[in-house]
C-alpha cells in the first residue's frame, strides 16, 4: 500500500510537471496603437468674464452648484435642493441639445445593495424635478454609485453629510 502511493504520488508529479507552461519562443508583435478619430464641433467663444456658454463650467457658474445634497437614508428634496435644481433646469432650458447625467451617490453606512438603491432614488428625485421644470427626460441618464464614490473620506457626520448628494454632470 505504501508502494502504491508513492507511485501513485510520483506519477501526479510526472503529470504536473509536463503540463508546466513553457514560454514562448519568439513573443507576438504588440497590438497595434489605437488611433481614433474625433470629430469635434467648435464650442462658442469664452466670454471675457466667464466661462464659455454651454460648458461644465457655465453650467455650474450659472446654478449655483451641480450637487444636491439630501438628510440621511432621504431621497426627498429641500428647499436649497430645489433652488439649486431650479437653476439647472433654467441652464438646460438655454441649451436644449446637451444631455445631462445626473449621479446619486449615499455615505458610506449601510450595505452596498442598500446604497445602491437609495443612490438610484436620489438621483431619479433630481432627474424628476428637472423633467417636471421642462427638461426633456429623454436628455437625462441617472447612475447611482451608492458609497462607492465618496467626496469625503471621513468617518463622522460632517462626511456622510457631503457623501449624501446627487451630482448634475454635464459633459465637457
Amino acid at each position: 500500500m505504501n508502494k502504491t502511493a508513492t507511485l501513485l504520488a510520483t506519477a501526479a508529479l510526472i503529470g504536473l510537471a509536463g503540463c508546466a507552461k513553457k514560454p514562448p519562443k519568439q513573443l507576438p508583435p504588440a497590438p497595434p496603437s489605437q488611433t481614433t478619430t474625433t470629430t469635434t464641433t467648435t464650442p462658442p467663444p469664452a466670454t471675457e468674464n466667464g466661462p464659455t456658454p454651454g460648458s461644465r463650467a457655465d453650467f455650474v457658474s450659472q446654478a449655483g452648484s451641480d450637487t444636491v445634497h439630501f438628510a440621511t437614508d432621504s431621497s426627498d428634496l429641500d428647499a436649497e435642493a430645489t433652488s439649486i435644481l431650479t437653476k439647472q433646469a433654467a441652464w438646460l432650458a438655454k441649451f436644449p441639445n446637451v444631455r445631462v447625467t445626473v449621479e446619486g451617490h449615499c455615505d458610506e453606512r449601510g450595505t452596498r445593495e442598500y446604497n445602491l438603491a437609495l443612490g438610484d432614488r436620489r438621483a431619479n428625485s433630481a432627474k424628476n424635478f428637472l423633467v417636471n421644470a421642462g427638461v426633456n427626460a429623454a436628455r437625462i441618464s441617472v447612475i447611482s454609485y451608492g458609497k462607492e464614490r465618496p467626496i469625503a473620506t471621513g468617518s463622522d457626520e460632517e462626511s456622510w453629510a457631503q457623501n449624501r448628494r446627487a451630482v448634475s454632470v454635464v459633459p465637457q
